[in-house]
């Protein structure tokens, strides 16, 4: 089976924003990671992250509390940010080029907690006039709601916890960090899926 087959098309990119509060129409992107996927003989892994700082966009509001969570420094300069446009199309590239590598044709949004991010995203397109969103505008894969289902708990550092993967709380909220924890989560979680569903006759509930 192929990456494409696996999605139904899609291609799953691992997302994490750090934002300068909870409303997406105010509130400014401050930080954007990405970790891109590999599939091979039916094991999807984490191939690779690469993160952006962001300024935050003229006339945005920050909620100083949201910088004390994430620890980010606005004034940092060595925080070498750009603004948000070029960031989404820097983003936006390498998702459409591995979209084409993996034959895909559009890209889903992976993340934890996900409306959070994709809302945001979509926010920010529509902010800088952005046409070619590669991701799909309302669907998306939570690995909140599928650590709910996999491991019992929704919250990232215990649901990584409880799927035998190493966190530290101290780098949480950092959107580096983050996506790498959500993508590993995510891999254990669909791995898991696939050998289950290779192994074990699915049963009707009816039928238990």
């Amino acid at each position: 089976m192929k990456l494409n087959e696996r999605f139904r098309g899609y291609l799953p990119v691992v997302v994490d924003l750090e934002t300068g509060g909870f409303d997406a129409s105010v509130n400014p992107l401050l930080e954007l990671a990405c970790g891109f996927l590999s599939w091979q003989n039916d094991i999807i892994t984490l191939d690779h992250v690469t993160a952006w700082a962001i300024d935050p966009h003229p006339g945005s509001v920050i909620n100083p509390a949201s910088l004390q969570v994430t620890g980010i420094n606005l004034d940092d300069p060595l925080r070498s940010a750009q603004d948000e446009r070029t960031v989404l199309e820097q983003f936006f590239k390498r998702v459409r080029q591995a979209m084409k590598e993996a034959d895909c044709h559009r890209a889903i949004m992976v993340a934890h907690n996900a409306s959070f991010d994709l809302g945001f995203l979509n926010a920010a397109c529509v902010r800088t006039g952005i046409k070619r969103n590669p991701f799909h505008p309302f669907s998306s894969l939570d690995t909140a709601s599928l650590a709910a289902v996999a491991v019992g708990h929704t919250v990232l550092q215990e649901s990584c916890r409880r799927a035998g993967l190493n966190f530290d709380p101290t780098q949480a909220h950092s959107a580096a960090y983050d996506v790498e924890r959500t993508a590993h989560l995510f891999c254990y979680i669909v791995n898991r899926s696939n050998f289950t569903s290779h192994q074990t006759e699915i049963i009707p509930p009816e039928q238990i």
